[in-house]
């Protein structure tokens, strides 16, 4: 095997006896290959170069952060001084209770404020028309602070606005220019989560300061007042009008209802109901208590009479109450009771017994006519009230049929009554309302939205400039300022384009015959034991831990070989699995000749880095994962793909932005074929997956021309990963 960046016209005997197992010995070997080319570009900031420029050119720093530091503060002393005060004013929507309306006295909740209600509040502090008053109130205008033109105008001022940075004081209004300074120094805001408005104003005057803070509050009051009052008198004025407009529709209405009810006949009784439906209920209850009477009377007959047919006692009401019919039964007792008595000492055939028998006889038939006498006159009180039954229920006929002829009007009647009714109840809202508007009107001092509850007072500590801060700042920033340009030309200098690394062969340097077993040397190759059957899955866990050891100077392995078939790519998987375990590591394939990567990617047609370079997938979309653990994968390309673009060398810049985001990036270079050089070596070790006849002086010739090359440190396996255990691996991984 001869690897791609071996340069060509190499001792190929030497090399070719060195990797074949057909002679033991080696009797000439050819010295490294040395490379001459630029420092590495690394990408890795030389800091000491740093401080060294830092030092060499400590002048261009010192002086000018020393002239900032005099400049600023000689500037501050010459600023004039600004002094601040500032007035608080609570918003809090509430009325007095005691000028309120009686109307709406019961009404005491507070009105919630949300913080767009408080922001508007804020811009009616900074209006223009409280402003007007505020300058005219405090003589603003007559003061050089807020006129400039009354002080005169500094020749670099006049030549700055005729260049067009500033504004021309002579061109501006007398009250542009005063308003221009008030509004330069008053500050009005919001205190966060709070309904707390902040009033601050600047003045070169303290006393002056204090005293306009104060007065924007009270005319912010005063403001709010006056257009309470305003939109009080506003409203009584409009609804006097109004009021006098629905007084006459609700006369007009309520003679229409009354004009319409007169003419249909639609009077109202008792009750709030026409005089045809009280009527007609009270025939419908006269008609439902005669068919009640008429029932009740029958059913007493008829019983009275089925109890006379039995020969049943007349055991009814209406029977045992009769005054003749208890007179009989009273008898009826006193002969039983003499007969009863006459019975003890008399037979039945004495004329004594017979006549008692015979006058009770007679006192039973009395009982019996009169209680005939008695269903007769109940039949005839239900034949009697059967008439009346009749009679209401041609009354009721006829009341409906006038009912339903008065529906239509009934129904116009109670739209006029509507109309009349919403009419009235406009007018008493309106009467409401207009009572409302006329206290509120009439009161000398109407509710505001807030109150002061922090006036302004006088300071004596400026507020503007702050003398220490401008001077720390302006010292500091030119300190930083100056030292970014000594740093960006140093950076500059350290990454000009340098030249490109070629590879030139040394003299072939013809060495003695050494024995085997002395040359043999794997550099950072994983200590082995002194069993010659350790597996290869033993041997690549401990080349894993050497590598973890190792720390950030093994975050790039190229894996190689000699071995034919999958042993390469099974031996860069079964690693790189050791390594996720516990890091974020990812494996590219720069192959491309085994199917394996594929085989256990969950996505064996994603794009590769030939697409990549290509510019049709982007890092998101080339980077995949292992079936079996927690390994990202990156193909080298579709089948079918051009491998000359494995060689291009935006390769080495996709490779290098892999090392920022992994801790570990394994390259499976397969047999190194047409691969560049510097694409493998820079910053990289080397694991080597030899064939299994490969003597142990060809491994270490191996290893030695690798170094040579640029690998920093070279791994020889002793044994390639067999198929059987790197199926293992993964499972074991995976569990």
């Amino acid at each position: 095997m001869r690897l791609a960046f071996w340069r060509a016209g190499k001792d190929k005997a030497v090399i070719e006896r060195a990797v074949s197992n057909t002679k033991p010995r080696v009797e000439a070997k050819p010295a490294p290959i040395v490379a001459r080319q630029a420092p590495a570009e690394s990408g890795d900031i030389d800091l000491h170069a740093l401080g060294g420029a830092l030092a060499r050119k400590r002048g261009w720093i010192i002086v000018p952060t020393v002239l900032a530091l005099v400049a600023s503060v000689a500037i501050v002393n010459l600023i004039t001084p600004r002094y601040k005060s500032e007035s608080r004013i609570l918003i809090d929507g509430r009325e007095n209770v005691f000028l309120r309306p009686s109307s709406d006295r019961s009404t005491e909740e507070r009105q919630a404020l949300d913080p767009e209600a408080v922001t508007s509040q804020v811009q009616l502090v900074l209006s223009r028309d409280l402003a007007r008053e505020i300058i005219k109130k405090n003589k603003l205008a007559e003061r050089p602070e807020f006129d400039p033109v009354l002080q005169g105008i500094s020749p670099l001022k006049s030549l700055a606005a005729l260049v067009g940075v500033g504004r021309d004081p002579f061109s501006m209004t007398p009250e542009e220019r005063v308003l221009d300074a008030y509004y330069d120094r008053l500050q009005a805001y919001a205190v966060d989560k709070s309904r707390v408005i902040v009033v601050e104003f600047q003045s070169q005057d303290p006393e002056l300061a204090a005293r306009v803070a104060n007065s924007i509050a009270d005319g912010y009051l005063v403001l709010q007042q006056n257009a309470r009052q305003d939109q009080a008198r506003n409203a009584s004025q409009w609804l006097a009008g109004e009021i006098e407009n629905l007084r006459k529709k609700v006369s007009e209405a309520e003679a229409k209802v009354e004009d319409f009810r007169s003419k249909s006949s639609l009077f109202v009784g008792t009750n709030n109901t026409t005089l045809s439906n009280q009527q007609m209920g009270e025939v419908n209850t006269q008609l439902n208590n005669a068919r009640a009477l008429r029932a009740d009377a029958e059913s007493k007959a008829r019983l009275i009479r089925e109890m006379l047919q039995s020969g049943k006692p007349i055991e009814a009401s209406e029977v045992v109450n009769s005054e003749l019919m208890r007179r009989l039964s009273e008898q009826r007792v006193t002969l039983r009771a003499q007969l009863a008595e006459q019975s003890s000492t008399l037979l039945g055939n004495h004329p004594r017994i017979k006549e008692l028998k015979a006058q009770l006889s007679d006192l039973d038939g009395q009982i019996r006519d009169e209680a005939a006498k008695i269903s007769r006159s109940l039949e005839n009180d239900a034949r009697i009230a059967g008439g009346r039954v009749d009679g209401l229920t041609t009354s009721l006929e006829q009341l409906k049929k006038q009912a339903t002829s008065t529906n239509g009007q009934d129904v116009q009647l109670r739209a006029l009554e509507r109309e009349a009714k919403a009419q009235r109840d406009l007018l008493e809202t309106y009467l409401a309302k207009y009572r409302e508007a006329n206290t509120r009107e009439t009161i000398d001092t109407a509710p505001t939205e807030g109150r002061i509850i922090s006036r302004g007072i006088v300071s004596n500590t400026p507020a503007y400039p702050k003398k220490l801060p401008i001077v720390l700042i302006a010292t500091l920033a030119t300190l930083l300022l100056s030292s970014g340009v000594v740093v960006t030309g140093e950076l500059l200098r350290q990454t000009a384009p340098r030249a490109v690394a070629t590879l030139a062969p040394a003299a072939v340097r013809r060495e003695p015959v050494v024995d085997p077993v002395e040359t043999v040397a794997a550099p950072l190759q994983p200590e082995m034991t002194d069993d010659a059957d350790v597996s290869e899955l033993a041997e690549i866990g401990q080349l894993a831990e050497s590598l973890r050891a190792a720390g950030a100077a093994a975050k790039k392995v190229t894996v190689l070989g000699t071995a034919s078939g999958e042993a390469i790519t099974l031996s860069a998987l079964t690693l790189a699995r050791h390594l996720a375990r516990e890091a974020r590591v990812v494996v590219v394939d720069l192959a491309a000749s085994s199917p394996t990567i594929s085989a256990v990617s969950v996505d064996p047609v994603s794009p590769g880095l030939a697409e990549l370079m290509q510019g049709q997938a982007s890092f998101a979309q080339i980077i995949t994962r292992d079936k079996f653990s927690r390994l990202h994968l990156v193909l080298a390309g579709r089948p079918g793909f051009d491998q000359s673009l494995l060689q291009s060398p935006r390769v080495t810049l996709a490779i290098d932005a892999l090392l920022r985001a992994y801790d570990y990036v394994l390259l499976d270079a397969g047999g190194a074929s047409e691969l560049p050089a510097e694409l493998l070596t820079t910053n990289a070790r080397a694991v080597v997956v030899p064939d299994t006849s490969m003597e142990a002086d060809a491994r270490t010739l191996m290893c030695e021309q690798l170094k040579a090359v640029g690998f920093s440190e070279v791994t020889m396996l002793s044994r390639p990963v067999q198929p059987s255990n790197a199926g293992e691996t993964a499972r074991v991984v995976a569990a």
